[in-house]
């Protein structure tokens, strides 16, 4: 994208994952889950991709509003990572932007009208903001006009036209919203005509047409095919009945400051009847204003269903249920939506379910009595035609869960802690999020973190793990063959995990380290491979601040979801283990553990102490020394402890 000239916008900067009180609540997370889990993909993309502008997150984290949070905005972005970008606000995320500027904020959106700067200039005038600071948020605005200016000079040239939108609906069999193509007069061959005011506008360059096979064929890749008995894909010949108000009126799009406008829309309904080259009978069955059953609208489809051979019912979640400013409650379908699934079931027709929602919802009260599940989530102007060709085999599924579907809401790892009180959420399940949770308690699931079916089969082979250089610069390349042994191409997407030693802290069973999606004629076979490195073996060690691996065995495993792995091989870690800095205050255990700390100890005490014994480093293992030392009986001169301290750090190798 950016290298096109379009900026990327990296947001909400950090730990806003609840919408409830999100702009005045305050995410309680320590610093080894904030690193490992929700910074761990900002930082992955400021340093890979290194995005134009960072816009930072509504709510505090750990007390401290995101828009003025130092730590946040300047020692980690910018002095750990680099970033050289831009830090804008979200709208109207400014609690007090004197603070800001000083913790790193260049931009707040939006303008206040003059307001905040007023406040700006007297912090300065005052000395209470160094005038520094102030120039160095006014050279990054600047810098990112210069920048926009100079990747798109001629960018959004804009012109009004009188074309007429036949030539765009002629190339659809959906219907279109307020956009369209057309070839209005000395315009460029594939430029979008957006309706307005009875005209048209148009923007040089955007080929629409292109863009909506392109967006069709990513869609169909990303649909996820949860369960299939044997129903799908469709054919032609079979007798389909088309159930449900989501088939026809599609929700591609989430609500909220996202929503687009498209330049054609396509709906299931329409797309189906073009493939099957039949008029598909078709029932609503619900309404999508109002939850509630509908029993006429139920009884109509449940007669449609009855008539044929297999029914396929779309569901999922009308747009009030899910949008941003808010969460939801429940993982349930609209009751109204139950009632027709449970009475097309009742008939014995073979069920097939199409499923459309942003967010995860429960199947498991109904999964066990349908054919198939077909996962759409929000798929875009193109997602209609995308789960009709999934549907007939036009398309092969090859999406994957980036979520885990729990069998209930009280499954979920945050479920005692979410939403919090009006003040603060605390993170109570620390690292063991999704899979990471379910894998640690060992709990059953209704479909697994990177579960997906086909249409076809694969099978994995020849796991081979090779190793060169230690700590830091340790890596590790991993390489399995995927083979298509089934009957028609297909993509699958091979995913690698890794347990990793934890003898210091608690680590989850295993982690996701990397994926790839390979697409396999029947019978074609590839070698996929992984890189590995020391940050994938690694925790964060808040005590030394820094990521931190540790010697020992670590198992690397490859499959087609986190409970579905074909292959595992064990690799040594020839890492430096985890030596913190021992003071004073440190524990006794740490000393212990410590072959110098242990040797310096027993070394300086005055005679031999019964406290300074393994036995009693075990017992006593957690107290600090210092407090150790004024124990009647301990031997240890409470003055000297410093000063053994320093001698131990000088004597480790």
């Amino acid at each position: 994208m950016q290298s096109s000239g379009v900026g990327a916008a990296l947001k909400h900067f950090a730990a806003n994952n609840q919408e409830t009180n999100r702009l005045r609540v305050s995410a309680e997370v320590d610093e080894r889950t904030l690193r490992e889990i929700y910074l761990a993909a900002f930082e992955h993309v400021v340093k890979r991709a290194r995005p134009w502008t960072v816009m930072c997150a509504y709510n505090k984290v750990n007390g401290e509003y995101a828009s003025q949070n130092r730590w946040l905005l300047t020692t980690v972005l910018r002095e750990e990572w680099g970033f050289d970008g831009l830090v804008m606000s979200d709208w109207g995320a400014v609690d007090d932007r004197v603070a800001g500027v000083w913790a790193g904020l260049d931009l707040e959106m939006p303008t206040s009208g003059g307001i905040t700067d007023a406040l700006l200039v007297e912090a300065v005038r005052v000395g209470r903001l160094d005038p520094a600071l102030l120039d160095l948020a006014v050279s990054r605005v600047v810098a990112l006009v210069a920048k926009a200016r100079a990747a798109q000079p001629e960018a959004f040239v804009v012109k009004a036209g009188a074309a007429q939108p036949e030539a765009f609906l002629a190339e659809s069999s959906s219907a279109q919203p307020e956009a369209f193509l057309a070839s209005a007069p000395g315009a460029r061959p594939g430029a979008v005509m957006v309706a307005e005011g009875g005209g048209a506008v148009e923007i040089d360059g955007v080929r629409a047409c292109a863009h909506h096979r392109l967006a069709r064929e990513v869609a169909a890749q990303c649909a996820v095919l949860l369960k299939n008995d044997g129903v799908l894909p469709l054919a032609t010949s079979t007798s389909v009945a088309v159930l449900g108000e989501l088939a026809r009126t599609p929700r591609y799009q989430g609500a909220g400051s996202s929503q687009i406008v498209p330049t054609r829309l396509d709906d299931a309904l329409t797309e189906m009847r073009a493939l099957a080259g039949a008029d598909l009978p078709f029932a609503p069955g619900y309404r999508l204003d109002h939850g509630e059953p509908d029993e006429a609208l139920v009884e109509q489809a449940r007669e449609v269903a009855a008539a044929a051979q297999v029914a396929v019912v779309f569901l999922g979640l009308p747009e009030g249920e899910e949008s941003e400013g808010y969460d939801r409650a429940h993982l349930d379908l609209p009751a109204g939506q139950r009632a027709m699934l449970d009475a097309v079931i009742a008939t014995g027709t073979r069920t097939v379910v199409v499923l459309s929602n942003g967010g995860v919802v429960a199947v498991s009260g109904w999964d066990a009595r349908v054919a198939a599940i077909l996962e759409g989530w929000l798929l875009g102007q193109a997602g209609g035609g995308a789960l009709a060709d999934l549907l007939y085999g036009v398309a092969n599924p090859s999406g994957r869960l980036a979520e885990t579907i729990p069998l209930r809401l009280e499954d979920t790892p945050s479920f005692l802690n979410f939403p919090g009180d009006p003040d603060q959420v605390r993170y109570g399940e620390g690292v063991f999020v999704g899979y990471r949770y379910h894998d640690a308690v060992r709990g059953e699931v209704g479909y697994p973190f990177g579960h997906g079916l086909s249409y076809t089969t694969f099978a994995y082979s020849d796991l081979t793990v090779s190793v060169k250089g230690a700590d830091e610069e340790i890596e590790v390349e991993v390489a399995a063959r995927v083979t298509n042994t089934g009957g028609r191409q297909g993509r699958e997407v091979a995913q690698l995990y890794v347990s990793a030693p934890s003898a210091t802290v608690r680590r989850p069973v295993r982690e996701l380290r990397g994926f790839t999606k390979v697409a396999l004629e029947p019978g074609e076979s590839a070698v996929i491979r992984f890189a590995l490195g020391y940050r994938d073996f690694s925790y964060f060690d808040v005590r030394e601040g820094r990521w931190a691996a540790e010697p020992g065995t670590a198992s690397v495993h490859v499959g087609a979801s986190s409970r579905d792995l074909r292959l595992h091989t064990e690799v040594t870690l020839d890492v430096a283990g985890r030596r913190p800095p021992l003071t004073p205050d440190s524990p006794l255990g740490d000393w212990f553990a410590d072959d110098a700390g242990r040797t310096a100890l027993l070394g300086v005490a005055r005679e031999p102490s019964r406290f300074l014994s393994e036995e009693y480093a075990r017992t006593l293992g957690s107290i600090p020394l210092s407090r150790l030392a004024r124990f009647p009986g301990s031997k240890i001169d409470p003055d000297s402890l410093e000063e053994l301290a320093a001698r131990v750090r000088d004597d480790r190798p």
